[in-house]
């Protein structure tokens, strides 16, 4: 018996040792969600009106809460196993997976997060747009046929063949009305 004793202080010097590793490391996970928070919360201010502040805001404490539920479930697990419960590997990994997906969504469920990703997108059309003007101005004074002058040209000739179509159609009600007279 008095064998076994060391093994089990040993173990329960880790385990201890582990809780405080796990609730130290649960803090400063906290911590930094906080102050992640407190930023977005700032610089959604800059570019966001009241209410669109205060759906962001609650989309991220919704989110802030959603990961503070997945800690717990942690700890709840990590107890669950410590007690010696079989708890699967996999399990913990789930929780933290299935925890991102319902943070992500309630971030990107916001009118803030949906203004500013469009505010991003259309700067980055608008950018686009310049660049393929640019491409086409450079093009062009290059002697190169740009994409405008491709697309012109193809108009015509569309223009053209609806045009001879309409001559060919009337050349053939002359030639049947010629026939017809003969």
């Amino acid at each position: 018996m008095s064998d076994s004793q060391p093994p089990m202080q040993d173990w329960n010097a880790f385990a201890e040792q582990w809780n405080e590793q796990f609730l130290e490391a649960l803090e400063d996970n906290m911590e930094a969600q906080a102050q992640f928070v407190e930023s977005w919360s700032e610089t959604v201010g800059e570019v966001s009106e009241d209410n669109e502040i205060s759906d962001g805001v609650e989309g991220y404490a919704r989110a802030y809460e959603t990961w503070m539920n997945a800690s717990q479930q942690m700890v709840d697990r990590m107890n669950d196993q410590l007690e010696g419960e079989d708890v699967d590997v996999e399990e913990f990994r789930d929780i933290w997976l299935n925890t991102a997906n319902e943070a992500f969504k309630d971030v990107m469920s916001t009118t803030a997060f949906a203004k500013m990703t469009g505010e991003t997108v259309g700067d980055v059309l608008e950018m686009q747009q310049q660049a393929d003007e640019a491409a086409q101005e450079t093009l062009r004074s290059l002697g190169f046929a740009t994409q405008d002058d491709v697309v012109e040209i193809g108009d015509r000739l569309v223009e053209l063949e609806r045009r001879q179509h309409d001559v060919e159609r009337k050349l053939d009600r002359v030639l049947d009305h010629l026939e017809d007279e003969s």
